[in-house]
């Protein structure tokens, strides 16, 4: 797979590190927990979304565009990720967030991602939960170009085909990292929402014929619609790097469990799987993404689904910049872990 003849601008940090989680593997005294880093990505604080607005970005400037349009909830990691990219390619920025949870925090709806959205000199405009954000995209751009703006959509959460290319590549990273080591990898867990991220780790696994079955931890649909919406992409990454039909429905696995009350609503396990990996590892999760997908990882682990002597790379995607919008779901939150 050759990612080269695809456009890219390679602002990202990479390759991000692949960490031994010591602490936590004795915690839970089950497998040996991994992790690869992509909350360490660069710009503004990193996540996985950098990956894919390299390639997402080189297309945008490739066909002349002058503004950059995206959307994604009002906390969205993605949005905050676009507007910094953005502004170091000099490119105006405009975001829409949808109100994905009916929350009147303050805090919530001006800190954290939203912040560092206007810090970085985007402009954002407030949509209603449910609404069909493509269409409002589209209705918005339609106003910029006939103010003589070349505008450039970006779906949510850069996933689309040109975006899930760097998680081909991320599969082909990390692959490559534990080869160096001559670490065998049981399993790979990540957190998936919009899809892109997902279909292409799938996608680049099985282009190399890895053998490493990818466990998606879900945020949002349910199991089904989320599985359909993974293999749709992964479908369409494939045909795009020329390897059409190497995912096959059964490779694309995920779990909803863990979603509770909603997209970027966090649980109760999904706050103490955040504390377990801030006490243990000195690394920050996020309330709406990772830190559900730790949920996911922390409870295979205790429940035997992931078996002592096995090894499982958690996928990190980053929005620890999203904790800032959460300080009301923390305050009551003083505990510490009891570890011996």
């Amino acid at each position: 797979m050759h990612l080269a003849r695809f456009p890219r601008v390679h602002l990202a940090h990479l390759p991000t590190p692949l960490e031994r989680l010591d602490r936590l593997t004795a915690e839970l005294g089950g497998p040996e927990i991994w992790i690869k880093r992509d909350d360490c990505t660069g710009l503004s604080t990193g996540g996985n979304k950098t990956r894919k607005l390299e390639f997402l970005m080189a297309e945008a400037m490739a066909q002349g565009a002058d503004t950059v349009m995206t959307q994604g909830a009002t906390q969205s990691n993605h949005a905050r990720q676009t507007a910094a990219f953005a502004a170091k390619l000099g490119l105006a920025c405009h975001i829409l967030l949808e109100d994905r949870t009916g929350s009147n925090d303050a805090n919530y709806n001006g800190n954290g991602n939203v912040l560092l959205d206007h810090l970085h000199g985007a402009t954002t405009s407030k949509r209603a939960g449910g609404m069909d954000m493509q269409a409002e995209m589209e209705a918005v751009a339609e106003r910029l170009r006939g103010e003589g703006r070349k505008v450039y959509l970006i779906p949510g959460g850069g996933s689309n085909a040109t975006g899930a290319l760097g998680y081909v590549n991320c599969a082909f990273e990390l692959v490559g990292q534990a080869n160096d080591r001559s670490l065998l990898i049981d399993h790979i867990v990540t957190a998936t929402g919009s899809a892109g991220t997902q279909a292409g780790l799938i996608t680049g696994l099985k282009a190399i014929n890895a053998g490493i079955p990818l466990t998606g931890i879900g945020v949002r649909a349910p199991k089904e619609k989320q599985e359909e919406n993974v293999f749709a992409l992964a479908r369409k990454t494939a045909e795009k790097l020329g390897c059409p039909d190497v995912v096959s429905r059964a490779d694309v696995v995920a779990d909803c469990s863990y979603v509770g009350q909603g997209y970027g609503i966090p649980r109760d396990d999904t706050l103490e799987a955040i504390r377990m990996f801030a006490q243990l590892e000195g690394i920050l999760l996020d309330p709406v993404y990772s830190g559900k997908g730790a949920a996911g990882l922390i409870d295979y682990c205790r429940n035997g689904r992931f078996k002592k002597g096995e090894r499982v790379v958690f996928l990190h995607t980053g929005g620890s910049a999203a904790l800032f919008g959460y300080v009301a779901s923390f305050a009551q939150d003083q505990t510490s872990l009891a570890v011996g």
